[in-house]
């Protein structure tokens, strides 16, 4: 039974954050067009709350469920080719996480260099990552 609700709360915790994975690049694509001061700071107060009140209690909360999930059974998911696929793509996912915060500093202090078309196309890598993980956990190719 535990391990349903771990599972339950590891996927709740795993929608909001690709909830915020997905919006935040989109707010970049707004921020990086607009023209007015008063515009750029909201943008700035967005991302902000967003990145830190969003998506890092729930990148959080998705690995340590994730990682309470594998503890409960570690030789069975280590022993899974498609685990490791998709513990490669989580790390991925944070990795791309950081570089959402760097590019809130970079729109913070103005020196964002980047236009909005960049953005469009960062705004996608997480909907790859999302579906080779539904894939890989549902499908168990390997």
């Amino acid at each position: 039974m535990l391990y349903l609700w771990l599972k339950a709360f590891h996927i709740i915790a795993m929608v909001c954050w690709f909830a915020g994975l997905f919006y935040l690049p989109r707010l970049f694509v707004y921020h990086a067009m607009s023209t007015d001061e008063v515009s750029r700071e909201r943008f700035c107060i967005m991302e902000r709350k967003l990145y830190r009140g969003i998506m890092w209690p729930s990148l959080i909360l998705t690995v340590g469920l994730g990682l309470w999930l594998i503890s409960l059974n570690p030789s069975h998911y280590f022993s899974q080719g498609w685990m490791h696929a998709k513990l490669s793509l989580v790390l991925l996912l944070v990795v791309y996480q950081f570089m959402c915060g760097a590019q809130i500093k970079a729109f913070t202090r103005g020196e964002n260099q980047r236009g909005h078309v960049f953005y469009r196309w960062f705004n996608e890598a997480p909907v790859l990552a999302l579906l080779g993980i539904v894939i890989l956990v549902v499908v168990r190719p390997f």
